[in-house]
């Protein structure tokens, strides 16, 4: 199984992540990580941070000549602002002038909506920096290269993952436009707000320049989408072995992620039960789902369809005309600390979504079928697949109900498990 781990803070000298349990035999490229990095940084409505933050990319162990080992993956991200910070972030102590004038001032005013406050009274801070600095979305670089290895691994499966913007504010993605495929990233890159849909976008473009004039942010929700997963991956047997819980927690780690959904999520507890599954139908010898409302997860396992997972970001929390707050060292009234703001992050945060899914799922399915090298995993799958007895086989591609011939058995199986069990 993979374990993971990130450290580092938002100015310090750089964030530092390791990877534990990726198979050996997985090609890995710098550039690749480096380019997903890049990503992270994509969308309209970004802060004038990302046009400076540099994103220093160092792989100090795990791979040598472009391909994994087996051993642990180490990744160093290092802060190009660093020489700028050196006496505010020192890791020696340092004299009360640093903390007297420009950036060494204490924070002393708490943003709404941060870790600032909570952060001070769980650790006994004094001011906020220590806690900012950790909690800050910053942080997610690390996740985003990461998951760029998850993907890469998970590339080599046959399996692909994409992520695009479905609402900006109350702007939405109409649900009739077709979804996109792991083929589309560069063009969804490309677009603004990573939206699959043109109109839709320029819409979303235009909400946010409204929301920019006003001195105000804004959020929405981003889809992630995995192809190619085999059946079977995750379990019903226990509550922390279980996908949709494991995806759930993963997501909402992400900094300023207020709500995950699976599949059609909130949209299906509105529906009688009769609307809100997926009808199975035999195909030609194989088992066809009719739709796919449960996103491609039952019984917290996967079910051989596409994955899908939407995550809600709220606005963002350092809004630029400040909210009003307490100054902890006077106990006076007062407005919020302000620092480089975005107006929207949530283009951005498909990103970072995109790489939480992909190391859940190389997690789950490195329990599932375990495996020291890449080509042993690649055996191990294909043998459980083909040890899936023909009348279980399914396809995942849907199937119109009414293209389907042959009569029903309308048998009833039963008022309870146990009349129809035996």
């Amino acid at each position: 199984m993979l374990r993971w781990l990130t450290a580092g803070e938002s100015h310090g000298p750089e964030l530092l992540a390791v990877l534990e349990g990726l198979p050996a035999g997985v090609p890995i490229s710098l550039a690749e990580v480096q380019a997903d990095l890049a990503r992270r940084k994509l969308g309209h409505g970004r802060g004038g941070r990302m046009k400076f933050e540099q994103d220093e990319l160092t792989l100090s162990s795990g791979v040598r000549h472009g391909v994994t080992i087996g051993s642990p993956l180490g990744i160093r991200i290092q802060n190009t602002e660093w020489p700028k910070w050196t006496e505010v972030m020192s890791p020696e102590p340092v004299g009360p002038e640093v903390f007297e004038t420009g950036r060494g001032r204490k924070l002393t005013r708490p943003r709404p909506g941060h870790a600032d406050l909570v952060g001070m009274q769980k650790y006994g801070f004094d001011e906020a920096r220590p806690a900012l600095e950790r909690a800050s979305a910053r942080e997610t670089a690390a996740r985003v290269a990461l998951g760029a290895v998850a993907k890469k691994f998970l590339a080599e499966l046959g399996i692909g993952t994409v992520s695009h913007t479905v609402s900006i504010g109350e702007v939405r993605l109409a649900d009739d436009i077709e979804r996109p495929l792991p083929n589309d990233v560069e063009r969804l890159d490309s677009d603004p707000v990573r939206c699959i849909d043109a109109a839709t976008s320029a819409a979303m473009v235009d909400r946010i320049d409204e929301i920019r004039k006003t001195g105000d942010t804004i959020g929405g929700q981003t889809e992630v989408l995995v192809y190619g997963l085999p059946p079977g991956i995750g379990s019903y047997v226990h509550w922390d072995r279980r996908l949709d819980s494991r995806l759930a927690g993963a997501l909402m780690s992400i900094q300023a992620i207020k709500s995950v959904e699976v599949g059609d999520g909130v949209e299906t507890t509105r529906r009688p039960g009769s609307a809100a599954h997926d009808p199975l139908y035999a195909v030609d010898g194989e088992i066809r789902r009719a739709s796919d409302r449960a996103g491609g997860i039952e019984g917290g396992m996967t079910t051989g369809g596409v994955l899908r997972v939407r995550v809600g970001m709220k606005p963002i929390a350092t809004v630029p005309h400040a909210l009003h707050t307490v100054d902890v060292a006077t106990g006076e009234n007062a407005t919020a600390h302000h620092q480089r703001s975005d107006v929207t992050a949530v283009p951005a945060s498909g990103v970072v979504a995109e790489a939480m899914t992909a190391l859940i799922i190389a997690d789950a399915l490195l329990e599932k079928f375990g495996g020291d090298s890449l080509a042993e995993v690649r055996r191990n799958i294909s043998g459980y697949l083909e040890a899936i007895p023909a009348h279980l086989a399914t396809n995942p591609e849907l199937v119109d109900p009414d293209t389907v011939t042959g009569d029903v058995d309308e048998t009833p199986m039963g008022d309870s498990v146990s009349e129809w069990r035996v």
